[in-house]
This record gives structure tokens, sequence and C-alpha cells, in this order.
């Protein structure tokens, strides 16, 4: 399939000279008649031949780009398994994990039940669950004030005999975490402390999902 691939593409950049030859012409004979172009009007006269060359050979420019990585690396082992999950795009699944890494803290919290069902597993809800019954029978409230992320990673992925996909992503933060008894006292943290902490947390999808929620079946720290 990637030879093929390599073949589409090299006709289409034929194309594209084949275009820039009728326009520009050979190399003039005089100074006179040199035609000089900007880089700005070079890139737009480029841009119009592409475009053309790829209408008449029914190709998305997306493609091609694909074919050819501006870096021109191979794929790493993760990035190899991540093209094959339908429908994933790296770039917002980053932003939703980083979104579901606050909402489902900030629910663990405030003890939020009906929110870390819809986003966890069924074991990780069970053990937070425990969490949170405790905390109640001993008065105690915890805070999370959440600062920035350091770094957010995608650092394993992997697809299972079941046809589920795992995304592991390490999460470095920046946080500062108290608990209080219920006079309103700290008697864990500081809250002129702010901590570094690194989580990692695996995020859980069947490939042929309707939706492509992610689910959040484990954390380590």
């Amino acid at each position: 399939m990637l030879a093929i691939d390599i073949v589409v593409l090299i006709i289409v950049v034929a194309l594209i000279f084949h275009r820039l030859w009728k326009v520009l012409g050979t190399r003039p004979e005089t100074e006179a008649k040199r035609v000089k172009l900007s880089r700005e009007g070079a890139e737009k006269l480029y841009n119009l031949l592409k475009s053309e060359a790829e209408k008449e050979l029914k190709i998305d420019a997306s493609k091609i780009e694909e074919l050819v990585p501006l870096d021109s690396k191979p794929l790493s082992e993760i990035d190899a398994i991540l093209v094959t999950i339908p429908n994933f795009k790296k770039d917002s699944f980053i932003n939703g994990a980083k979104k579901a890494f606050q909402v489902i803290t900030e629910a663990f919290n405030k003890a939020d039940i009906e929110t870390l069902k819809m986003l966890v597993s069924k074991s990780i809800f069970n053990k937070m669950q425990e969490v949170i019954k405790q905390r109640k029978e001993d008065n105690i409230t915890a805070e999370t004030d959440f600062i920035c992320f350091e770094k957010v990673d995608i650092i394993k992925a992997s697809i299972n005999d079941k046809q589920k996909a795992l995304i592991s992503v390490e999460f470095v933060s920046e946080q500062v975490n108290l608990l209080r008894n219920k006079d309103n006292e700290i008697i864990e943290g500081d809250e002129n402390y702010i901590q570094t902490i690194t989580d990692v947390w695996t995020f859980e999808r069947s490939l042929d999902a309707k939706t492509l929620n992610w689910v959040l079946v484990s954390t380590k720290k």
C-alpha cells in the first residue's frame, strides 16, 4: 500500500513541475527576460498548482502530508499503535486527558459520585468510593488547588486481545493539596506549598465503540 502511495505522490510532484515549466518556461537567454518571483508569489503559485494536481488525481492534501512527514522520521512504537485506533487524534486526546484529570480529581475531592461513574472504570470507582466513605466517617474534607501542567505525555499504548485500546498518560502537575477536619483545620498539607506531582493514568476504549469516550482504568504515582 505504501508503494502505491509513493507512486501517487511522485505523480503529483511531476504534475507540479510540469505546470511550473509551462508557466515559467525554460531559462531565458537574457537577463531582461528573466522572471523573478517573490517568496510569497512562489508559494502561492506552488500551492495553486499543487491544488490543481490533487484535484486531477482526487488526492486529499492531508494524505500527502501523512505519506511524507516533515521530519522524515519513521513512526515511534507508540505512534505506530495510535494510528491504528479508529478516529484517534493525538492532540484532541491529550486535551481531553487534561480535562479528565482535573474533572476526576475535583469530583473525587467533592465526593461527586455521579461524575465519577461516567468517567472511571468500575474497579477505580469502587476504590474511590471506599476513600470517600472513610473521609465522611472521619469528617475529613479534601481540597486540591490545581496550578498548572508542567508536562503531559503519552508514554504507552497498546491494543489487547479484547480489541480495546489502552493509553497511559504521564501527568506532571503543580498542585496544592489539603485535608481538613470537621473544624476546618488543616491536618495534612500546606496551603503555601506547591507540590510537583507525577501521575500515570491509563485510559481505555473499545475499538468498535460508538462513542469516542475514554474511561480511566488505572492510576499510579
